[in-house]
């Protein structure tokens, strides 16, 4: 019992302690976030809410994204595109050769279909730091589809 007591108060003991990566990957899982979840047509249909709340594992959005596409398969579907080809509309304007100030898109895997959006706070996911967006509690993700009719 003894040895037990001096080995604990040892700074060995707790440097091995800390650096254990038992004691890491204890503290990352603990970590849980809860946000608001707004979706709005073909998501709110398919879910059939307009609003929850949803709490995590992590702090980013992809690992939000992560657990609630586990939790709704279909949801990953409607929302996520695939290919390039996926996340692009043929649009009604052409594309000029320079576009101005500094255009970025979200890695393929990480894009949304076509007219399809993720927002947090209000703020499109491709233009703060995409699926790597840091979110804290209270935080809203608004999971966008519109209904697109045409006359």
């Amino acid at each position: 019992m003894a040895q037990t007591s001096e080995m604990a108060e040892s700074p060995a003991a707790e440097t091995e302690t800390e650096a254990s990566p038992d004691a890491a990957d204890a503290t990352a899982t603990e970590a849980e976030t809860t946000v608001t979840v707004r979706c709005t047509g073909h998501v709110r249909t398919e879910l059939d809410v307009y609003e929850f709340e949803y709490t995590f594992a992590g702090d980013t959005l992809r690992a939000f994204l992560d657990e609630l596409f586990e939790e709704y398969p279909q949801l990953q579907d409607m929302l996520i595109a695939e290919s390039e080809s996926d996340a692009t509309h043929s649009g009604w304007a052409p594309t000029p050769e320079e576009l101005p100030g500094t255009w970025s898109k979200n890695p393929v895997g990480e894009q949304t279909i076509a007219y399809a959006r993720i927002l947090v706070n209000g703020h499109f996911n491709e233009n703060e730091n995409g699926f790597d967006t840091k979110l804290e509690a209270g935080d809203r993700v608004a999971l966008v589809y519109p209904f697109m009719f045409c006359c």
